[in-house]
């Protein structure tokens, strides 16, 4: 991929003071001022996602259980309101794969897919999600989501490719709408949807390798609608994507909701915000690198959050960032946001006049586009290397992807077990931090004696280091630590702390140091304390556990510390 020239328009003016302020809560007002060869180049980038964007927002519906007009309702105005608010310039949004199977997966159990009961329900998850996105970045929390790792979010998004893939098999194999059951009772397969899906899966995967910023989608879509048309497929009883109404969107509001429906939908509204937000990072991260900016992923978090709101007041379902979308916008030369505002231009006019244009088009080729951008999400491979480089992470992505498909369709209990499980092993191993006992490598440094079979620093010393913070789940252990060498040593008469991987000291901690000391001063052993990082040492002050004695000295160095300790182990031997 080519690099992609930065706009040629003159940068704005350094904001100062209120001007500053307002440019960080409305990033549109950073926009670079737009040029006629600008213009013309993002007018060709814009049309290009458009092509691309219509009919997946379309399959997508389908996939979400929505009126399929909804799916381009999606890409209209949420895509303008994103673009205005994010900080990320070239991120193209609207309807993806996994939050579309998130919301058809939520109301299953609750409404009939298409109904207006299923609609409404949909547009609330929308808003409680937007609206906890946008709180989020406004409260500046954005860390928060960091919760979810790569191996959860991995295994999820495994899962949910298979749950996708699976849930398009009837369209392409011929038994749209049709049960299990009917499937093995009723007649033959309609096979000429079976060609229309697998044809369109077969030149979707070869026109993306061939040609990547050709609109192979859009092609694909009018080719297959003039074939269905031709072939009269509709009037035989196919299954096509039918009359959809035209026009631009209409003011939504759902009906009122009780506590209790509300509250079953709040935990899913969580796991889209979780899920979407994690999809804009991945697109946001390459396009700031692009650009050579820091990622403000808290005001992403507003434009994403307002940008579901204006799709809920549209009657329509969560938007997030598409990655592969956005990799089209930068692959096809997009500078800024501009681009965007001609994709909105162009969606616009396709719901003004060209909703006509897709009643032949066949259903199985929806499924063939929405099962062709899930089948490139399945990386199986990724398991084994992440079995590679840590066993526990890999069945932590294992275990996600299982319980993702298992839970099917709460598949959010996937993400929710998967967190859980990272946390816990996050838990485990401060809860056992890593305390080792240091000698003098050949080479000039401290390293693990009994992994490296040094001799020990001094035969009544016990030498040791904590790679970890000294808090209320690691102290205890190093207290262990001390005690055991103690008992396993009745010569002992120093311990010296190689205190630098030590960043925070907690109350715990802090209680914890005092203890030590009292064990070691009770026994006449002298505490040897080095390289104590500030923040930790301005703990231990302030608890008056730093106060010099016969039987305590501290260190700025580990050089001062071995020096220290070698002249006492030379005055003790003579």
């Amino acid at each position: 991929m080519t690099a992609i020239p930065e706009p040629d328009s003159p940068p704005p003016s350094a904001p100062t003071g209120r001007s500053r302020h307002l440019r960080h809560w409305l990033p549109f007002l950073n926009w670079p001022r737009p040029t006629r060869g600008l213009l013309a180049n993002e007018a060709l980038a814009g049309l290009t996602v458009a092509l691309m964007v219509i009919p997946q927002g379309v399959a997508y519906a389908a996939l979400a259980g929505m009126p399929l007009v909804t799916g381009i309702y999606a890409a209209l105005l949420p895509a303008l309101i994103a673009v205005l608010f994010s900080s990320s310039a070239r991120l193209s949004v609207g309807p993806t794969a996994l939050t579309s199977l998130l919301v058809g997966a939520t109301l299953a159990p609750m409404a009939v897919p298409g109904s207006a009961e299923w609609v409404s329900l949909a547009v609330w998850l929308t808003l409680l999600s937007g609206v906890m996105q946008m709180l989020l970045g406004a409260a500046r929390f954005g860390w928060l989501l960091r919760l979810v790792n790569s191996p959860v979010l991995m295994g999820f998004t495994q899962g949910a490719a298979v749950l996708i893939t699976l849930s398009q098999l009837p369209a392409l194999l011929g038994y749209t709408g049709r049960t299990p059951l009917q499937v093995l009772e009723g007649p033959l397969p309609d096979f000429v949807a079976i060609g229309f899906g697998l044809g369109s899966m077969a030149m979707l995967f070869f026109g993306k390798r061939l040609s990547p910023r050709l609109p192979t989608t859009m092609l694909l879509v009018a080719g297959t609608a003039l074939v269905s048309w031709l072939l009269g497929y509709a009037l035989g009883g196919g299954a096509v994507v039918g009359r959809l109404p035209g026009g631009l969107p209409h003011f939504y509001l759902p009906r009122l909701l009780g506590w209790q429906e509300l509250g079953t939908l709040l935990l899913p509204a969580f796991l889209i915000t979780l899920v979407s937000f994690l999809e804009t990072a991945s697109s946001a991260k390459v396009d700031n690198a692009r650009a050579g900016k820091l990622w403000n992923e808290n005001q992403d978090l507003i434009g994403q959050g307002l940008a579901k709101i204006a799709s809920g007041l549209t009657g329509s379902f969560p938007t997030s960032s598409s990655f592969s979308r956005s990799a089209i916008t930068l692959y096809a030369g997009a500078q800024t946001q501009w681009a965007t505002l001609f994709n909105v231009a162009v969606v616009a006019v396709a719901l003004l006049w060209a909703m006509p244009l897709l009643y032949h088009v066949p259903q199985a080729v929806l499924a063939a586009i929405v099962a062709t951008a899930t089948i490139g999400l399945l990386k199986p491979t990724a398991f084994v290397q992440l079995w590679r480089i840590s066993r526990i992470e890999a069945g932590i992505a294992f275990g996600t992807f299982l319980l993702t498909i298992a839970t099917a369709p709460a598949i959010y209990w996937g993400v929710l077990g998967g967190l859980l499980a990272a946390l816990s092993h996050y838990m485990y191993r401060h809860l056992h931090p890593r305390i080792i006992e240091v000698g003098l490598h050949p080479d000039g440094s401290l390293r693990d004696r009994h992994l490296w079979h040094l001799p020990p620093l001094a035969p009544d010393l016990y030498a040791l280091r904590m790679d970890a913070e000294l808090d209320f789940a690691s102290a205890s252990t190093l207290e262990r630590h001390i005690t055991e060498a103690l008992a396993r040593q009745p010569g002992l008469r120093r311990v010296c702390l190689f205190a630098q991987p030590i960043n925070r000291v907690d109350l715990t901690g802090a209680e914890v140091f005092a203890n030590i000391r009292r064990l070691l001063e009770g026994r006449g052993v002298q505490l040897h304390l080095s390289g104590l990082k500030l923040p930790a040492q301005q703990v231990l002050e302030r608890a008056g556990l730093l106060v010099p004695g016969p039987l305590f000295m501290q260190y700025r160095t580990d050089g001062e510390a071995l020096a220290a300790l070698a002249q006492a182990r030379a005055a003790g031997s003579t």
